[in-house]
């Protein structure tokens, strides 16, 4: 049987490239553009390498693509730019990177909550600037924060990285709660939730159901002075609502790693909160979840190839 060609777009680890090239030779990639090639520029690509392999990153895998005889496509992140039902319809099997690193998003969680609750990152910037003796209030009552210790934390959502955080949480002495229907171990509903915690922490998909979940109400029935962290997705609450109860008190501060479009306006009245800090989407932003997550994407590769089911897959497999 011929070897596979494979077409790697992003750049893998080394040892993620060494796998593949043990079962696939590897094509020649041209430089990328910066927004990754589009449907019809890759579907040229392909041709010129005859790939039956592509492994991408924000490219486009269309129309123009999925009509070539391609086995595989393997997306580093969510595989958003696939038509995933004309995949399907054309038997191409679709692979994306492992789940989340429940380990890595419960630490920038935890993170997060640090940097919020002991003013971290407004106390670096007056550290840099020679500010710290300003006036008349030492920074030590300026900066008053919050002892984690005893305090109640209510995760919402009891999945990998719910557990991950969960007993970290413990491990810090707080007392951990948790909401999630389809769990049978969650302690709370989440008005219960939201009216005991101290700390509220989303760790949710986006589905019909969890779409907003959180809106002027739910920020209302939660303890004034409370923390709002969402490591999750954005899509989860209403970003206005969540202003408001920032800047009217009711919330005492929020941690935030992903906004609507991957991106947040630097003019957005989020930015000028003093007590929010946000971070651009850093969950499994360590070098172990990400070459963790691309070996399997690798292995996942392999099995498609074989004929055999991937662990992480999102259109039907056709033996190749």
């Amino acid at each position: 049987m011929t070897r596979p060609r494979a077409l790697v777009l992003p750049t893998l680890p080394e040892s993620a490239l060494a796998r593949l090239a043990e079962f696939a030779d590897l094509a020649e990639v041209p430089p990328r553009p910066g927004l990754g090639f589009t449907d019809e520029q890759l579907a040229d690509l392909i041709i010129e390498t005859d790939a039956s392999v592509v492994v991408t990153e924000r490219d486009q895998v269309r129309q123009s693509v999925l009509s070539l005889p391609v086995a595989v496509i393997a997306c580093v992140g969510p595989p958003t730019d696939v038509d995933l039902s004309l995949a399907a319809e054309r038997g191409v099997a679709v692979l994306h990177a492992a789940d989340p690193d429940p380990d890595a998003v419960a630490e920038l969680t935890l993170a997060l909550l640090f940097a919020v609750v002991r003013h971290v990152v407004a106390a670096d910037k007056e550290v840099r600037r020679g500010r710290v003796y300003r006036g008349r209030v030492p920074p030590a009552q300026r900066y008053r924060g919050m002892r984690l210790s005893g305090r109640t934390l209510g995760i919402v959502g009891l999945g990998r990285v719910g557990r991950a955080l969960h007993w970290r949480g413990e491990g810090l002495g707080m007392r951990v709660i948790s909401c999630d229907p389809y769990v049978e171990e969650a302690t709370h509903a989440l008005s219960d939730l939201l009216a005991e915690a101290d700390v509220v922490s989303l760790h949710l998909p986006v589905t019909d159901e969890t779409r907003g979940l959180m809106g002027d109400s739910e920020f209302a029935a939660m303890r004034p002075g409370a923390v709002y962290l969402n490591t999750s997705r954005a899509a989860l609450h209403d970003l206005s609502a969540l202003v408001d109860a920032l800047r009217s008190g009711q919330l005492g501060g929020a941690g935030l790693d992903h906004f609507e479009g991957e991106w947040l306006d630097p003019a957005h009245p989020l930015t000028r909160l003093s007590n929010v800090v946000l971070t651009p989407r850093l969950g499994q932003a360590t070098g172990e979840s990400q070459s963790e997550s691309l070996t399997l994407l690798v292995e996942d590769i392999a099995r498609a190839l074989r004929g055999e089911l991937p662990a992480y897959s999102c259109a039907p497999v056709v033996p190749w």
